[in-house]
């Protein structure tokens, strides 16, 4: 079975490097890897270590609205997804499931990556952070250099309050991650239960027997919220406009 790490996060947040430790310490020899890389984003040296891994591949996919990329060639290898930081979140955690279901691959987990210097310095992009950790397996904090202890224990405590079962990793200076293995296990510790393999989705204006018989209790899972639409075909969830804050570089 193909496996997908899907990666979220801001452009110059680090997900690269903790990409290539995840491979080089975290797979077997054996394993063959494939780094996919949205076509925007810009090289980094990073690259350099990640194309020179034994069993390692880097290929490049292009989003179009609604949709990702058929990808060829992925067939039985492990695959680090990274999702276009330009591009919502949320649109692309959406089509992540029917391109599964069409690569016949198997979500292993998302992993998200928040660049705590840019994420402390603006605070308007909180819910875009925790709509990323909603999503989340594993929350990867890194460029803490400078970034106020209260602000990191703050953010942490917002998830650990509500009982959020992400892993949280805080990123050393140099960038060393520890037990890859825990990190890489593909049980589900996210709050969302849209990937949950044999689950459907509520639809809204869908009749069921159970209705007929005025049980509410239909067993079926609520819509994401994230996900939901209003007629005009708008989020109802509304998350800021993060494009105009992002960091120039990549």
């Amino acid at each position: 079975m193909t496996s997908v790490y899907f990666i979220i996060g801001t452009p110059d947040s680090g997900r690269r490097a903790i990409v290539r430790d995840l491979i080089e310490n975290g797979l077997g020899e054996q394993d063959k890897a494939v780094v996919l890389l949205a076509a925007g984003e810009a090289a980094a040296p990073v690259d350099e270590k990640l194309a020179a891994l034994p069993n390692t591949k880097i290929q490049r996919w292009e989003w179009t609205p609604s949709e990702l990329p058929a990808i060829e060639g992925i067939e039985g290898a492990t695959i680090f997804f990274l999702a276009d930081s330009r591009v919502s979140p949320i649109d692309q955690i959406e089509a992540l499931k029917p391109w599964l279901v069409q690569h016949g691959a198997e979500l292993a987990r998302i992993l998200v990556t928040v660049d705590c210097q840019f994420a402390e310095k603006t605070p308007v992009l909180k819910p875009w952070f925790a709509a990323c950790v909603h999503f989340a397996d594993v929350v990867f904090l890194t460029k803490r250099e400078g970034v106020a202890n209260k602000w990191m224990s703050d953010f942490i405590k917002h998830f650990t309050d509500e009982h959020f079962p992400c892993h949280f990793v805080q990123v050393k200076t140099k960038g060393e991650l520890a037990n890859q293995g825990l990190l890489l296990d593909p049980t589900p510790r996210r709050v969302s239960q849209y990937f949950e393999e044999g689950e459907v989705y509520d639809i809204e204006g869908l009749e069921t027997d159970d209705e007929d018989e005025g049980d509410d209790d239909t067993g079926l899972l609520p819509e994401e919220p994230f996900f939901q639409r209003d007629r005009s075909g708008r989020r109802e969830k509304e998350l800021p406009d993060f494009r105009d804050s992002l960091p120039t570089a990549n």
